[in-house]
Formats: structure tokens, sequence, C-alpha cells
């Protein structure tokens, strides 16, 4: 059984690792743009964890998934173009989410808990991130439009309503 909890300060490397195995994996399968450059990185890391915002997924005592969850505004959600959220309210967004390649269930994990905390949920991926975009699909997240993130690089928007 998956659990799902805070980051810990005892969790900063096996993170770290994690996100080091999910940029392999991209670029290994066509999504070579996505998290390139070092990120995401310690420094995110930190500053997700000082905030409040970065947990971890747990099979048994191992970290095999990590994720962001930001309960305030998305400034690069502001301004979407080809489409629409398909609501004006309070949302989530889940960002940077990562498992370690071995662990099967920790998107849909991801996404049971953070739609038990907050019931509109949004969330954006590269174009070339076909996984991620399957996995949101499959557990109910609609294709809203695009979306540019701060370096002006494009990611197809996708929003959640718990029903």
């Amino acid at each position: 059984m998956m659990t799902i909890r805070k980051t810990d300060p005892k969790d900063i490397e096996a993170v770290l690792e994690i996100y080091e195995h999910a940029k392999e994996f991209m670029h290994t399968h066509g999504n070579p743009a996505q998290w390139a450059d070092g990120y995401p990185n310690r420094k995110s890391l930190e500053a997700d964890y000082e905030n409040g915002v970065s947990y971890v997924c747990l099979d048994g005592e191992n970290v095999c998934g990590t994720f962001a969850l930001l309960l305030t505004e998305e400034p690069t959600y502001q301004s979407i173009t080809g489409g629409s959220w398909r609501k004006d309210a309070s949302y989530g967004t889940i960002h940077r989410i990562a498992s370690d390649g071995k662990t099967r269930g920790v998107s849909k994990a991801v996404f049971d808990f953070c739609s038990k905390i907050c019931p509109y949920l949004r969330a954006d991926t590269h174009e070339n991130n076909l996984p991620m975009q399957r996995a949101l699909v499959r557990y109910g997240f609609k294709s809203c439009g695009t979306i540019y993130v701060s370096d002006g690089t494009p990611r197809i928007a996708f929003d959640y309503i718990r029903e």
C-alpha cells in the first residue's frame, strides 16, 4: 500500500535520485526538452520543501515518487491559448511529479491524494511527455489548451474536477 507524506529533510537525496531517473527516462523516450539544464534540482526541491509543498510517495519505507502540490495561484496559468480552463475557481497545481520507474501506481496515488485535498486540480506537461499525458487523461484530467512556462516554452494544460 502506497502512502504519501510531506517531504522530510532525510528524503532529499532519494528525491534527487528520482529526479535524475525521470530526466534520463524522458530524455531517452522522446522528451529531451522537458526538465533540461539540470531542472529540477536541489535548489528547486529545497524551495518546495521550505514552502511546504513537497511530498513523497512511499512503498513501505522506500521513497518511490515525489511531487509538489501548490494551493496558490500559478502565475503561468493566468493566460491560456487554444482553449480555456473549465472552471474559474480556486485550484491546486500538481508540479514535478516523478517516480523511481520501478513502482507502479505512483501517478494514480498522487492524483487520488491531491483530489482529496482540492476538488479542482490543474497540471501541465510538455507536448512530448506522452506518459504523463496518458496518466492525466486516464485519471480524468481534460486538456484545456496551452500555457507558457516562465522560459516561454509551451505546455499542454490540463484540469480535473472532482465530481
